[in-house]
Order: structure tokens, then C-alpha cells, then sequence
């Protein structure tokens, strides 16, 4: 199963982050920084919401409505800015899986890449559709029926066998309430040096696709 972090960094992914920081006015590498932060802590969001049957039965009709189709036409999706319908949609997916942590992660990614907590929240709003599209496409093909299989999806696309380190990152942006204290905390997991660079899981990922470079 692809990961997330892997998917950004194909051609499609390449597609993704271009589209999106065109429509929303922003710079393509900073809108990649965010993508490859956010994406993974929006999944982290929906594993945990995805523990309750409540959750878990939420998220699979959420699922069911985004087939992966948007995935098929990004060049119609991106031409001319993305349609309102679509932008609407992000907005209620953000609130369905963060709730009253969104503005705070906002926050927290914001300051991570250097932009406005407003635009990484325009970012979110544009890209959440397309998340639920690959998603959705995914629990397709892999049978997806019932909340375990649901965890076994996320997490797989999250890293299977990221670190222990690496899940608590998500958990802390996740939790974090804006004030900009985790900041100093996670720093070094993600934008420190030393053999954080090697490993092979979620943080890896984040210091050798995307997010390390330039």
C-alpha cells in the first residue's frame, strides 16, 4: 500500500501540490511543506476518530461519497481555481476530523512552514477532498468495510512501521492549542539534524521527500 508522504512525492502528488498552491495564491514549495505536514496529521485525526463506532461509521460514509473520482480530472479541477463546491466541502471534512483542534493545528503548521495560519487553513480546505478522494479510492481496492479494516487503511498509508517517536509528533500537533509551545518540543524531530535524517518511517519521509528541500 502507497503511503501518503509517497503519493506526494509521485507525479500525481507533483500535480497536487502545484494545483493547489496555484489556486490558493500560494508558494509551491511552502504549500508542499504543508501538504507533507498536514496530510499525515489529518489521518492521525481520522485513525483516532475511527477507534469509536460512532467515528468509525462517520468516517466510512464520508468515505463512500468521495470515490476517488476527483483524482481522475485534477487538471479540470486546478483550470481556472478550484470550484467553491469543492473548497466548501474541505471546510466541512476540516471540521468533521479536527474539530475545535483545527485552528490550532493551523497554527502550529503555520509557523513550522513560515506562512499565515489563514493560508495553510485555505491549503486544508482545497487539498481535504482530494485526501478523502485517494482515501476513499483506497478502501475500495483494499475491501474496506467496517472500522478495522478502516485503522489497518490509515495506518498503513501513515507508515505502518513508523517509530513510536514519529506517531507521538502527530499526537503533539494534533493536541497542540496554538500557543506555539510544542513548537520547541518537535523541532528537532522534524527540522533537526543527526540520525533523525536516516530513518526509513514518517519522519524520514518528511526530512528526505518534501519538507527537507528547498
Amino acid at each position: 500500500m502507497e503511503g501518503i508522504l509517497d503519493l506526494l512525492n509521485s507525479p500525481m502528488g507533483k500535480t497536487i501540490i502545484s494545483g493547489v498552491a496555484g489556486s490558493t495564491g500560494q508558494d509551491s514549495s511552502k504549500t508542499g511543506s504543508v501538504l507533507t505536514m498536514a496530510l499525515p496529521v489529518l489521518m492521525k485525526a481520522m485513525q483516532r476518530n475511527a477507534s469509536t463506532p460512532q467515528g468509525a461509521e462517520g468516517l466510512m460514509g464520508a468515505l463512500n461519497k468521495h470515490d476517488g473520482g476527483i483524482l481522475d480530472n485534477l487538471g479540470d479541477l486546478f483550470s481556472g481555481g478550484v470550484d467553491n463546491n469543492v473548497v466548501s466541502d474541505g471546510s466541512k471534512i476540516l471540521g468533521h476530523v479536527l474539530g475545535t483542534k483545527q485552528q490550532g493545528v493551523q497554527q502550529v503548521i503555520g509557523q513550522k512552514t513560515g506562512m499565515d495560519s489563514g493560508a495553510v487553513g485555505n491549503i486544508l480546505k482545497t487539498a481535504a477532498p482530494i485526501l478523502m478522494g485517494v482515501l476513499g479510492k483506497q478502501s475500495r481496492q483494499n475491501g474496506v468495510s467496517n472500522s478495522g479494516g478502516l485503522g489497518d487503511l490509515l495506518g498503513g498509508m501513515l507508515g505502518g512501521n513508523s517509530s513510536q517517536q514519529e506517531q507521538s509528533f502527530l499526537e503533539k500537533i494534533l493536541d497542540a492549542d496554538g500557543d506555539g509551545s510544542i513548537i520547541d518540543d518537535v523541532a528537532g524531530m522534524v527540522l533537526g539534524g543527526g540520525s533523525q535524517k536516516k530513518s526509513g518511517g514518517l519522519l524520514g519521509g518528511l526530512l528526505g521527500g518534501l519538507f527537507g528541500k528547498k
